[in-house]
C-alpha cells in the first residue's frame, strides 16, 4: 500500500516561510516579556527586603518597649497594691499631704533643722534645769504646813472633776 504524498502549494509553503521567519521574532519578544518580569521581580525583592529589615527594626523596639514596660510594672506593683488598700478618705489625706510638702519642707530647713542643730547644747541646759526644779521641790516641802495645803488642792480638783 502506497501512500500518497502531497505537495505543498505555494501558499502553504509561504504560510511557513513566514510563520519560521516570525518565529524569532515571537521568541525575542518572550524574551523581551521574560526580562521585564525579571526586573519587576528584582525590584519587588528589594521593596520587600525593606519592608523585611523595617519591620525587624520595628519588632527590636517593641521588643525593648515591651520589656522597658514590664519593668516599670515590676517596679510599680508595690505601690499598686498600696493605693489598692487605701481608702478614699486616705487617699484625699496624701493629695493634701503632698500639697503641703513645699511649706513643710521650708519650715523643716528655716525653722526645724537650726533648733536640732542646737541640741547638743540643750542637754546640760537640761539637766541643770532638773537640779534646780528638785531643789524648788525640796525646799516647798520643807515648808511646814505644807501637806495640808497639797491636800487641800487635791480634794478641790477632785470636786471640780466631780462637777464636770
Amino acid at each position: 500500500m502506497a501512500f500518497p504524498i502531497s505537495i505543498p502549494g505555494p501558499r502553504t509553503v509561504l504560510g511557513w516561510a513566514a510563520q519560521a521567519l516570525s518565529l524569532p521574532g515571537r521568541v525575542l519578544g518572550l524574551l523581551s516579556a521574560a526580562e521585564e518580569a525579571v526586573r519587576r521581580a528584582n525590584e519587588l525583592v528589594g521593596r520587600t527586603d525593606t519592608v523585611v529589615t523595617s519591620a525587624e527594626a520595628a519588632v527590636e523596639h517593641a521588643r525593648r518597649v515591651t520589656v522597658a514596660a514590664e519593668e516599670v510594672i515590676e517596679a510599680t506593683r508595690p505601690m499598686v497594691r498600696f493605693a489598692a488598700e487605701m481608702s478614699a478618705h486616705e487617699v484625699e489625706a496624701a493629695i493634701r499631704l503632698v500639697d503641703e510638702l513645699p511649706r513643710l519642707a521650708e519650715h523643716l530647713t528655716d525653722d526645724i533643722m537650726p533648733i536640732l542643730a542646737t541640741l547638743d547644747r540643750v542637754g546640760p541646759d537640761i539637766h541643770e534645769l532638773l537640779d534646780v526644779a528638785k531643789d524648788v521641790r525640796q525646799a516647798i516641802l520643807g515648808i511646814p504646813g505644807f501637806d495640808f495645803l497639797r491636800r487641800r488642792g487635791e480634794d478641790k480638783e477632785e470636786k471640780a472633776e466631780k462637777e464636770d
